[in-house]
């Protein structure tokens, strides 16, 4: 007894003494032992802040409702919320708010179950205006976006690979390659980032015959050459030596052991027409629909791009905007929060260029930057996206507690990490189905919200069904905020009605009992 007591002394006397000692933290000098606790609530401050201190609404980048939302459709729980809303709706400037019709075409059921294993398609074909040998049209307009084997766990990039085939949507591989872990029933994009990781020879550079033989190994549907990302645009990347491990460096093509660099630039192509020139060639060579990944900055290369497009015949069969909220990539303050315009900004200035010459129905535009939550995602259907990419949403999904710690190795529930033990806590198969039940969720709730605003399809809601709030009286249109000309933000009209014929007999149809004999129109 006698011990247990002066043990606990004696620890406390010696870190009191080193505080007391030591030089490199004048508050541990000052007050030694209880001044660990300052740095305690400092580590720990993400977690209190989720559990205790924020409200509903307040937390970033996903606040506890938002949270809530993905993990209870993850389990198929109850998503509803009860009592109404508990946001500030008419004093919250940029305020999302539908507006649903009394009658139109779709009627959505009633029933919460109903839509979650609707098929919805993409409202264009993925490499058909450009005449790709191997165009097709994405089976699910919600995907999984672009999150590479080194910064996932392999557990993760497995559950979620799996929870694609269940869900039947794609996985974009990120710039990581194709690791064994995206081989196991998902369908892929292929995202190839300035590494050329996977497809580069021994000296780093671009080798086009093991690119090839990467398409014919793999369910690849379609190559994403990634220009830039919101987390960190034009900054490039490192993957430390330390998480270079032989796995991830048999999928990159990198020595073991080594950093692993991603520079900021792509040597292949040194401006727009040479890029063009290089998907061409990729398109040529592999029969797939080719397109580019960016974040939103100068417009110059936007307006070059299209003009050439416009000039030359050439071009990229799809476009993926990612906004300068979202981010998996850990980079510096300053681009996290202030370079890459957001979403809504960003990706309607890309359209409009393409729009005015006449381009916006030849490209399957994609959008990424906190899509996976349902109003956001209605919005960017209104803005003209064809296809939405979540990543952080799908990692809430298998597990993800926002602990915001995805750049330290330290990811407490294996998502974001290299740790073995801490990697081995994530089951992917029971992870896959929540996955797979998360993206069937959001493409149920996407459903009823269009069949609320009168159409079959998410692709179908306009920009006037949509409104912004400014405040107690002022609700303004997309279009009008964004500077859209009416029938911009739809795809094409042969597309539509294409789209309109697949949806038939898809589309929920809810209702009430059969008219009676009284009904107005029978006599």
């Amino acid at each position: 007894m006698k011990w247990r007591r002066v043990l606990p002394l004696a620890a406390a006397a010696g870190v009191a003494a080193h505080d007391l000692v030591q030089r490199r933290h004048a508050l541990l000098r000052n007050f030694p032992v209880i001044g660990h606790g300052r740095y305690l609530v400092e580590r720990i401050g993400p977690e209190l802040r989720q559990y205790i201190v924020a409200g509903n609404d307040e937390e970033r980048p996903f606040s506890r409702d938002q949270r809530r939302w993905v993990y209870a459709s993850a389990k198929l729980e109850n998503n509803y919320f009860g009592f109404g809303t508990d946001n500030d709706v008419e004093h919250t400037p940029g305020y999302v708010i539908v507006k649903h019709r009394t009658f139109g075409r779709a009627v959505p059921a009633s029933s919460p179950r109903v839509g979650r294993e609707a098929w919805l398609p993409c409202a264009k074909v993925l490499g058909a205006a450009r005449g790709r040998r191997r165009a097709f049209r994405p089976d699910s307009v919600v995907n999984i976006s672009g999150m590479s084997f080194g910064s996932l766990s392999g557990n993760a990039v497995a559950a979620l690979n799996k929870g694609a085939a269940l869900a039947g949507c794609m996985q974009n591989t990120g710039e990581g390659s194709v690791s064994p872990y995206h081989l196991l029933g998902g369908e892929l994009v292929w995202q190839i980032g300035t590494g050329y990781f996977g497809c580069r020879d021994e000296r780093g550079r671009f080798d086009l015959a093991r690119l090839k033989d990467v398409v014919a190994a793999a369910p690849i549907r379609a190559l994403e050459v990634k220009l830039s990302q919101g987390a960190k645009p034009s900054l490039g990347g490192l993957l430390p030596g330390v998480k270079v491990s032989p796995e991830i460096a048999t999928t990159r093509g990198v020595p073991v052991g080594r950093d692993c660099v991603s520079p900021s630039r792509h040597a292949e192509f040194t401006d727009t027409d040479e890029l063009l020139d290089w998907v061409e060639m990729l398109a040529a060579e592999t029969g797939l629909p080719v397109g580019i990944k960016s974040a939103v900055g100068d417009m110059e290369f936007w307006d070059e791009l299209t003009r050439l497009m416009a000039d030359t015949g050439r071009g990229v069969d799809f476009v993926n905007i990612d906004g300068g909220e979202g981010g998996t990539g850990a980079s510096p303050l300053v681009f996290t929060d202030s370079v890459a315009l957001p979403f809504r900004m960003g990706f309607s200035r890309v359209y409009r260029t393409f729009a005015e010459r006449g381009l916006h129905e030849q490209v399957v535009f994609a959008g990424a930057g906190k899509l996976g939550l349902p109003d956001n995602a209605v919005t960017a259907f209104a803005l003209g996206v064809d296809l939405v990419y979540v990543a952080r949403e799908a990692m809430l999904a298998i597990g993800c507690i926002q602990a915001q710690k995805c750049h330290t190795d330290t990811c407490p529930t294996g998502v974001a990490t290299q740790n073995r033990w801490l990697a081995h806590g994530l089951d992917p198969e029971l992870k896959s189905v929540r996955a797979a039940n998360y993206i069937r969720t959001l493409r149920r709730d996407l459903l009823k919200v269009a069949e609320a605003t009168g159409v079959e399809h998410p692709a179908l809601i306009s920009t006037d069904d949509v409104e912004i709030l400014t405040g107690q009286t002022v609700g303004t249109p997309l279009h009008e905020i964004y500077g859209y000309e009416r029938g911009w933000g739809h795809p094409s009209a042969a597309d539509r009605a294409e789209l309109v014929k697949l949806m038939a007999g898809t589309a929920s149809q809810g209702g009430s009992a059969q008219p009676s004999p009284t009904a107005a129109g029978r006599s």
